[in-house]
């Protein structure tokens, strides 16, 4: 079966998934898709690792195999399933690139148990862009599913009951599936149609200050200056769209993805607290990646401090014993921020380790000094760390301020320290005011 020359014009939508093991469940779902979009077509993928003969499979496996990847269906049969799994999760990569490319589908669905959701959920995340639809119907959903969603837009619905077979429960959560994917899609489709009202005539017409897509990065303890910076550029700024990433570790990695294929064009990043997370091992890290992909874009990049001075874990009973052990740190700081979040205070030496890896960063990735700020709210990295507050700790901060200073020295990029708290208005407005600068002189040079 080859794809169908209208897919372009037509909704069209990808069945992924292990034919060998769920062809029933697969075919079953490819039917209530056709059965809610009577004019759709269905892309039906085949990743499973013995080949399968079925008339509705539209790439069959060893299709599959020959043009997306170098191994034949003989030899994947003598690989171990780990390798059978990274070389069919490469394969279904490229291929959804390539329909995605072409236009040829507009959203993509598919359903398995704890290997099958690990290889599609690779795949869309590696292959699709934000926005475009994606759902898994998986007997993982209810649970942990960082590892499967990540920093993507993956939808995922819990099957109930596990995906083998045919009965009233998972045939009727794979039609919600199937209704699910259908309405995500058309919408999708609806948006790549271009509106009648938004033609050059008009845009010639009423020509408009191009568009400034901002990214903040926010916590729960730095939202009153989030909230200031983004009344202050409704009100003044209105051509910013802005864009907030919550520093949870995904939020940065989201913020940092978007930065790097270029649907954001400049950054206050106010709360960087995943580095602390990242350099003292607390829950909510980003990574060891996190800032280069700002730096690197060369695009308007205001940096900050906001919340380095906690360490996020879960509840009080998940707090490692190094922070605990009274004989070991008599003087380490904990804060229940409430049941379910637990925060440590980090110390000088952790401070200090904080600012050298916000300087490296800069040192290794920034490509545009001249476009990079680093502002340090001296009164207060947040409203536990003020003077007076649970985590007030002076000479941890200057650890951390004199750690980027000293870092940065000789590359061109400006440090400035504010002796204003982080959630001060005036620190908050400054910021909003530094970023726009940065933009219209990056404007004013043709970038």
């Amino acid at each position: 079966m080859t794809l169908n020359d209208n897919a372009t014009t037509r909704l069209s939508i990808a069945v992924l998934g292990t034919c060998d093991t769920k062809l029933q469940e697969l075919l079953y779902l490819r039917s209530q898709i056709l059965s809610h979009a009577e004019d759709a077509s269905v892309v039906l993928i085949d990743v499973g690792r013995s080949p399968i003969s079925d008339p509705a499979i539209t790439i069959p496996q060893d299709e599959l195999l020959q043009k997306y990847g170098s191994s034949t269906p003989a030899h994947l049969s003598t690989l171990p399933r780990s390798q059978v799994t990274q070389t069919m999760t490469d394969c279904a990569t490229a291929c959804l690139e390539d329909l995605h490319s072409k236009g040829s589908i507009h959203g993509v669905i598919s359903a398995g148990g704890s290997s099958g959701t690990s290889l599609t959920s690779a795949a869309m995340r590696r292959a699709l862009p934000f926005l475009f639809p994606k759902l898994i119907v998986s007997t993982m959903a209810s649970g942990d599913t960082a590892p499967f969603v990540g920093e993507s837009d993956i939808t995922l619905m819990y099957s109930i009951v596990d995906i083998a077979g045919s009965n009233s429960i998972l045939n009727g959560v794979l039609d919600n599936a199937a209704g699910g994917i259908v309405g995500m899609a058309r919408a999708y489709q609806k948006r790549q149609i271009p509106s009648p009202h938004q033609t050059e005539d008009s845009t010639i017409n009423h020509p408009k200050k191009p568009k400034t897509k901002l990214g903040i990065t926010m916590f729960g303890v730095t939202t009153p200056a989030v909230d200031r910076i983004r009344e202050h550029l409704t009100t003044h700024h209105p051509s910013a769209e802005i864009y907030i990433f919550h520093a949870t570790g995904h939020g940065g990695r989201a913020m940092e993805r978007l930065i790097a294929t270029h649907h954001l064009t400049a950054i206050i990043d106010l709360t960087t607290s995943e580095i602390t997370d990242h350099i003292v091992g607390g829950v909510l890290t980003a990574g060891p990646h996190r800032l280069e992909a700002g730096l690197a874009a060369g695009i308007p990049y205001i940096l900050s401090v906001g919340a380095c001075d906690m360490v996020n874990f879960g509840p009080r009973h998940t707090v490692p014993e190094r922070f605990t052990n009274n004989n070991n740190n008599s003087e380490r700081k904990i804060h229940a921020h409430n049941e379910a979040v637990t925060l440590v205070r980090a110390n000088v030496e952790e401070s200090r380790r904080i600012g050298e890896f916000i300087a490296q960063k800069v040192r290794g990735y920034c490509t545009r000094p001249e476009m990079v700020e680093i502002v340090l709210p001296v009164a207060g990295m947040s409203p536990l760390s003020v003077r007076g507050g649970v985590f007030e700790d002076r000479e941890a901060d200057e650890g951390l301020f004199e750690g980027i200073e000293r870092g940065v020295e000789g590359t061109g990029v400006r440090v400035v320290r504010v002796e204003r708290e982080v959630n001060d208005a005036g620190f908050a407005v400054g910021l909003a005011e530094r970023v726009m600068r940065l933009v219209d002189k990056r404007r004013e040079e043709g970038g």
